[in-house]
């Protein structure tokens, strides 16, 4: 059958006005959620969904779940511009954004029930939600469901994220190929994706024919503030005494690295004429630095706009398969990174050289 939209035959078949067909096709939220549904039930039957244009929104509702400090700029910048990131995708269309705040692990679940029958959810985006429970209850609910930067391990559920496991990766290969061998790596592992760098940064290693030993090339930090990577990294540095120090730190985010480069620099060490310091974030400090930050862009901005794509092909076609996008970094070079020849530890340079001739 031809896949263009028969306004006249939904209407004739669902026994509602060709302007009220039209109007839901449209993604316009000037129709009852009965009308909506009997509408997009019977366009699908006719195969008709599959030929309408990527850029209409068949929904006039939208909930996020999220953690609290996402919607706080100064608790979680990341995850408050994911979400303003969703507000700019949805500007075009007639969307009611609400929001609901849960718990990472433990969430409520009566909560979270509560919100999704609400009347006016007809459809759900879950960032940061770790709990196994709520995917279980979201992939149970008839309303679509998306979740951006975590995983249903069930695989019932579609997801979008940063391929953190690659961009860790990415970091240690570049700081290898810039010659760095003694490399130490500075993380905070409060959630299973930094995990998933440092593993990207072990394969790394190993690819390097380089064996890598969390006493000897890793430092965790419980939170990822600047003053707590500070004092963890100070202290480190103050161990040491008289042994050789990393060429190289990478660091798991801006604020960890502007943390790590104040604890250097107080010890009469230069960034990047003595250490090098890399970031993995790259969207906060990292252009504002003192010495701006050679780091790897984690995806961010983009979560939410291809969040909204793939919610959109959800409610096109409902009974498509469910898979995971995995969005990669980028690198950004600025001058906190300098190259060292081979078998070299720390060579002084001056600023304006940031290369070995």
């Amino acid at each position: 059958m031809d896949k263009k939209l028969k306004i006249a035959e939904i209407a004739m078949r669902t026994g509602l006005s060709a302007s009220t067909v039209s109007r839901v096709l449209a993604g316009k939220a000037n129709t009852s959620e009965k009308a909506r549904n009997q509408v997009l039930t019977c366009a699908r039957e006719l195969g008709v969904m599959e030929g309408m244009a990527a850029g209409r929104m068949l929904l006039n509702s939208l909930i996020v779940f999220a953690p609290q400090r996402a919607f706080d700029e100064r608790s979680d910048i990341f995850y408050y511009r994911v979400i303003q990131s969703l507000n700019k995708a949805l500007s075009p269309h007639e969307v009611r954004l609400r929001f609901c705040a849960l718990e990472e692990n433990d969430s409520d679940a009566n909560l979270f029930l509560a919100r999704m029958n609400e009347s006016d959810t007809q459809a759900a985006i879950l960032l940061g939600i770790d709990d196994p429970h709520i995917h279980d209850l979201a992939a149970d609910f008839a309303k679509p469901c998306v979740l951006i930067n975590c995983r249903d391990e069930k695989m019932r559920l579609p997801s979008i994220a940063p391929d953190h496991r690659l961009i860790g990766h990415f970091a240690a290969r570049y700081l290898f190929d810039m010659g760095h061998r003694a490399v130490m790596n500075v993380m905070c592992l409060r959630r299973y994706t930094m995990e998933l760098r440092l593993v990207g940064i072990r394969e790394a290693w190993k690819n390097g024919n380089l064996r890598f030993q969390d006493s000897r090339d890793l430092i965790t930090v419980p939170s990822f503030s600047a003053r707590e990577t500070e004092e963890n990294v100070g202290a480190w540095l103050d161990a040491q005494g008289d042994k050789p120090l990393p060429t190289a730190f990478l660091v798991g985010g801006d604020f960890m690295a502007a943390g790590t480069i104040k604890a250097l620099q107080q010890r009469g060490l230069r960034v990047p004429q003595d250490v090098s310091v890399m970031s993995i974030d790259g969207f906060n400090l990292a252009a504002i630095q003192d010495v701006p930050l050679t780091a790897v862009h984690v995806p961010r901005d983009e979560l939410g706009t291809e969040a909204v794509h793939m919610l959109q092909q959800r409610l096109i076609r409902p009974e498509s398969p469910c898979g995971s996008l995995l969005l990669h970094g980028t690198l950004t070079v600025r001058e906190s990174v300098r190259r060292i020849r081979p078998g070299s530890r720390r060579t002084a340079v001056e600023r304006e050289g940031l290369y070995d001739d």
